[in-house]
């Protein structure tokens, strides 16, 4: 099925909505008019009439001859384009203006209307009097009064071809006006709706397919202050992020490649030199002891990245309950404890009262705490301190883990939550897989928190991150 456009849809919308518009208008013009010239006719025809009536008043009285009345009523009848007859007050016709109606002379033309025009009512009518017109006529009938006594009827009828001839000049005037302000109204919609709506979004469409093919960099140019502009912005806007998107998905996959070849180069190069003999007996366990710190490694990178991949994927999902924080933060240094005594560090903890109920994902913000603490003992030296806090402020608590390490550089404050960022700038350092603090970030943000670092005026760097305490 052969898909509609929405440009031939709209002036197609548009053209019959106008056409409608414009032929309810033409055929209220024509209905106006046609009321609006009969009634300006009446008017004229009245003011003749009463012409007549005098000089029909003046031939009863004998005041003026039939010949006289004969020429008045010629004259009148060429100037309003009619036929006109004298009738007197029974309806007999005396007098008429066209020589074919003299055979009607002495004839009783009105019966029926007598008694209306008796009292001083003018009648209008449309009809066919098959003894007098055979075609249909206009008749206008205006009584003859003279000193309030009813001395006849003139009687005036119009072709009504004659007076349609003139009515239909103006429809036809009328209704082509229409056709031609439909037909430019619609070369107008064409040439608008083209430049106004339809070429700036067969743009998008084209600057979108291109970026549905891989070129992330193309961008719409449209410069409009209308819906239309906000939506090339929003558009580009768009492909800003996707382009953002498009590097950090090379640079994640770079990162990943770079970190998983390093430790599989290793692992294959050492079980190789055993494999080959190249690696002395004597020295075999102590390269296969390198070779499994190196599959420990990969498998915390690995354990890492499907963490993150499901937190990002939103199947992470936190089974929010009542815990004590204070016991989140022991368990989870005593993880730390051989380590801490291997570099001798000294950690001090300051707990705010005995109970702090938090409501948490336990085991994430146990990974959270894990992670802090994992990257402080990491970039500490070795006797050097460890601190970590918990203080209630409000309905917040506030957990810190403080280390006297070397402070962060302030450009590098806000690249530490990304993926793989390692302040040290070497991705072959082996003490961290780059993915933790990303981490971190993401799980206190799905519970609704904030976490932040601050490097310590005199020395050492301060995690911070926050939870809700729960009712009591």
């Amino acid at each position: 099925m052969k898909k509609k456009s929405l440009f031939s849809k709209m002036v197609a919308t548009y053209t019959i909505i106008i056409t409608i518009s414009f032929v309810i208008l033409a055929a209220f013009l024509s209905f106006w008019f046609q009321g609006y010239y009969f009634e300006e006719r009446e008017k004229q025809l009245s003011s003749e009439a009463q012409l007549v009536a005098n000089s029909a008043v003046q031939y009863l009285y004998g005041e003026i001859s039939l010949s006289e009345i004969n020429d008045v009523l010629i004259h009148t009848s060429k100037y309003t384009s009619s036929d006109i007859m004298l009738s007197d007050n029974y309806g007999y016709v005396y007098a008429a203006s066209s020589p074919k109606h003299k055979k009607i002379i002495g004839t009783q033309l009105l019966t029926e209307d007598l008694k209306e025009l008796r009292m001083g009512k003018a009648i209008k009518k449309k009809d066919i009097f098959n003894n007098i017109f055979s075609v249909p006529v206009h008749i206008y009938e205006v009584p003859v009064f003279y000193r309030g006594i009813f001395q006849g009827t003139v009687f005036i009828s119009t072709n009504m071809n004659e007076i349609k001839e003139p009515l239909n000049r103006v429809y036809v005037i009328i209704w082509i006006s229409a056709i031609l302000a439909i037909v430019l109204s619609s070369i107008v919609i064409y040439y608008f709706s083209q430049k106004i709506i339809v070429s700036p979004l067969a743009k998008i469409n084209n600057v979108a397919d291109k970026i549905s093919k891989g070129e992330v960099g193309k961008r719409v140019d449209i410069n409009s202050n209308d819906e239309i502009g906000e939506l090339a912005n929003s558009f580009n806007s768009m492909a800003d992020s996707l382009e953002q998107v498009e590097e950090n998905r090379r640079t994640f996959i770079s990162n990943v490649s770079h970190e998983l070849r390093s430790p599989i180069t290793s692992i294959k190069g050492f079980i190789g030199g055993i494999l080959d003999g190249i690696i002395p007996k004597e020295k075999e366990k102590y390269y296969l002891s390198v070779t499994y710190e190196e599959i420990q490694r990969l498998t915390r990178l690995i354990n890492d990245l499907l963490d993150l991949s499901a937190i990002e994927a939103g199947k992470f999902t936190l089974n929010l309950q009542k815990y004590d924080i204070n016991e989140i933060v022991r368990l989870s240094i005593i993880k730390f404890e051989a380590i801490i005594k291997s570099k001798k560090l000294n950690v001090n903890i300051w707990l705010d009262d005995d109970d702090v109920f938090v409501l948490v994902d336990r085991d994430k913000i146990i990974q959270v705490l894990t992670n802090l603490i994992d990257n402080a003992i990491k970039y500490v030296s070795d006797g050097g301190n460890i601190e970590i806090t918990t203080k209630a402020k409000g309905q917040k608590v506030f957990v810190s883990i403080y280390n006297d390490g070397a402070s962060i550089p302030q450009d590098e404050v806000n690249q530490i939550w990304e993926r793989f960022y390692k302040s040290d700038k070497s991705r072959t350092s082996k003490i961290s897989t780059g993915l933790g603090l990303s981490i971190v970030r993401r799980i206190i943000v799905q519970h609704g928190e904030e976490v932040w670092v601050e490097n310590v005026d005199k020395k050492g760097v301060k995690f911070i991150f926050t939870l809700k305490v729960a009712e009591k």
